[in-house]
C-alpha cells in the first residue's frame, strides 16, 4: 500500500471537491491531528488569475484566529500544487441542520447566534469583513460549536478606507446598502446578513425570496418582511433593530452584544489573542507564481468574466456549426448547455443564484463561475453542475452550462426548468422561441428552505 505524504501530513481520502480545487483529509504524522487539505492546481489558479484573490484569502484567514472561525494551519507548495491546510470540521454546515430538521428552537438559535456575532465581532476587530455571511458557509464542529468559513469574498479595506464598493454576496442575504452601488461600510453589511441568518434559523425560511430580482431588491430595501407567530417579542424587537435598511440608524455589534434576548444564557467564548501572525509561508508559497507573467493579473480583483476569442468559441461550438450555441438539440443538452445573455454580469450571475436557489439547490460562486449542487427534481439522486460567465462581445456574454455530476435526463429537466426561469436575461437569436414557455413556477414567498 503506497501512502501518500505532502511534509508531515499524510493524506486520506477526498472529502469535498470544487471547481478549481479538492479537499481531503489528512493527518499530522507528528501530532496525530486530524485536518483537513485543500489542494489547489498551480496552473489553474495562473490560468483563472486568482493568485490575487486566494493570496488575500489566506492572509485573512491566519489574521482572524479565532475559536468560532475555521482554523488555518499553515500553506504548503509543490511545483504543481498548493496546499492550504484546516482544521478539520466534522458537523457539517449549519444549512443542512436547517435543511434537514426545519426552524430551529429560539434557544438553540440564540446560541448560534451568539457564536456567529462573537465570531464577527473578531474578524472586524482585525479590519476584516467577510461579505458572504450565509448558513452555507457557516461549519459545526464535532462539539456542535459554529465556525465560519469561506473567506473568499472577504475585505480588509487599507487604513482610511471607510467605504466598500465591490457589489459581492447572496442576494437574498445582501444589505440593500450593498446593492445600490454607493459604498457601504463593510461591518454594517455584514450585521444585517447575521439578522437575515438569525431570522431563518427560528423561522426555517428566508425573510426575503422572491424569484423576481427586482422584487426581491424592492422588499429587501424597504425591510418588507413579516414575524411567524412563533418569534418572541425579544427576538423579534432584535432583528427589526438589525433589519434596518438605513445603515445609519442600524444597530451595532457593541448594542446587540449588550440586547437582553441577546444576553440570555451568553458566555463570551475565551481564546488567546495571537499578536504575530507570520505570512511568510504565504509569500513564498506565490512569489514563484507571481513572476511567471504570462498569467499575472493586473488590476482590482474584480477584472470581469474572461473573454473568449474566435478560437475558443469554435471549440465551444463543437467545430464550426454555431448553431449548437443555442442547444436546440436534445442530445447537446444532456452533458453541456450554455445561453447568451445581454444583460450586465452582475445581473446575469444573480438572476442565476437567486433562480437555482428558489429550485433548491446551493450554490457558490466565485471568479464568475457558479456550482449548483442539490437533489434532483424526484429527489432519487444529486446534481451538480457547473457555470461560468464569458464575455464573447462588449454586449454580449456567454454561460456554459455543464453537468458535473447526475443522470443526464434529470439534468436535462433541471436545464429547461432553470431557463424557463431565466427567460427574462436569455437573448435568443432572431425568429427563435427559445425554450418552451410552459409558464414561470410561483414560489410562495415563505417556503422552507430546501
Amino acid at each position: 500500500m503506497v501512502v501518500r505524504k505532502v511534509g508531515k501530513y499524510e493524506i486520506g481520502r477526498t472529502i469535498g471537491e470544487g471547481t478549481f480545487a479538492k479537499v481531503k483529509f489528512a493527518q499530522n504524522t507528528e501530532t496525530g491531528e486530524s485536518v483537513a487539505m485543500k489542494v489547489l492546481d498551480r496552473s489553474a489558479i495562473l490560468k483563472h488569475k486568482m493568485v490575487e484573490q486566494i493570496k488575500r484569502e489566506i492572509t485573512i484567514m491566519k489574521l482572524v484566529r479565532h475559536p468560532h472561525v475555521v482554523r488555518l494551519h499553515e500553506v504548503l507548495a509543490s511545483r504543481t500544487k498548493i496546499y492550504i491546510i484546516l482544521e478539520y470540521i466534522t458537523g457539517g454546515e449549519l444549512f443542512d441542520k436547517i435543511a434537514h430538521r426545519g426552524r430551529l428552537s429560539e434557544v438553540e438559535a440564540r446560541t448560534y447566534f451568539q457564536q456567529l456575532i462573537d465570531g464577527v465581532e473578531f474578524c472586524h476587530s482585525k479590519g476584516v469583513y467577510h461579505r458572504d455571511l450565509k448558513p452555507e458557509n457557516l461549519l459545526l464542529d464535532s462539539q456542535g460549536n459554529l465556525k465560519i468559513s469561506d473567506f473568499g469574498l472577504s475585505a480588509q479595506p487599507p487604513e482610511g478606507v471607510s467605504l466598500l464598493k465591490t457589489t459581492c454576496g447572496t442576494p437574498n442575504y445582501v444589505a440593500p446598502e450593498v446593492l445600490n452601488h454607493k459604498g457601504y461600510d463593510g461591518a454594517l453589511a455584514d450585521i444585517w446578513s447575521c439578522g437575515i441568518i438569525l431570522y431563518v434559523l427560528m423561522a426555517g425560511y428566508l425573510p426575503f425570496d422572491e424569484l423576481e430580482l427586482t422584487t426581491l431588491y424592492s422588499k429587501i430595501a424597504n425591510a418588507e418582511f413579516s414575524f411567524p407567530s412563533w418569534f418572541s417579542m425579544g427576538a423579534k424587537s432584535l432583528i427589526k433593530r438589525i433589519l434596518d435598511p438605513n445603515p445609519q440608524s442600524r444597530i451595532r455589534m457593541e448594542d446587540i452584544k449588550d440586547d437582553e434576548w441577546f444576553k440570555k444564557d451568553y458566555t463570551p467564548v475565551s481564546y488567546i489573542e495571537y499578536e504575530d501572525v507570520n505570512l511568510d509561508d504565504i509569500n513564498a508559497v506565490f512569489d514563484e507564481t507571481e513572476n511567471q507573467q504570462e498569467y499575472q493579473q493586473h488590476g482590482d480583483d474584480d477584472a470581469g468574466p474572461l473573454i473568449l476569442n474566435a478560437f475558443d468559441l469554435i471549440i465551444l461550438s463543437q467545430g464550426l456549426n454555431l448553431q449548437s450555441l443555442f442547444d436546440k438539440g436534445k442530445d447537446s443538452v444532456k452533458h453541456q448547455t450554455r445561453f447568451v445573455s445581454q444583460k450586465p454580469e452582475k445581473v446575469v450571475l444573480s438572476s442565476m443564484e437567486v433562480v437555482a436557489q428558489s429550485m433548491g439547490f446551493k450554490t457558490h460562486i466565485r471568479n464568475y463561475k457558479m456550482r449548483i449542487e442539490g437533489l434532483s427534481a424526484n429527489k432519487t439522486g444529486n446534481i451538480t453542475v457547473i457555470l461560468e460567465v464569458f464575455e464573447v462581445a462588449p454586449t454580449f456574454l456567454l454561460v456554459d452550462i455543464q453537468r458535473v455530476a447526475g443522470d443526464p435526463n434529470e439534468y436535462l429537466n433541471f436545464y429547461k426548468n432553470f431557463c424557463e426561469n431565466l427567460d427574462d436575461i436569455i437573448w435568443k437569436p432572431p425568429n427563435d422561441s427559445g425554450v418552451s414557455r410552459i409558464g414561470k413556477n410561483k414560489m410562495g414567498r415563505k417556503r422552507p428552505l430546501p
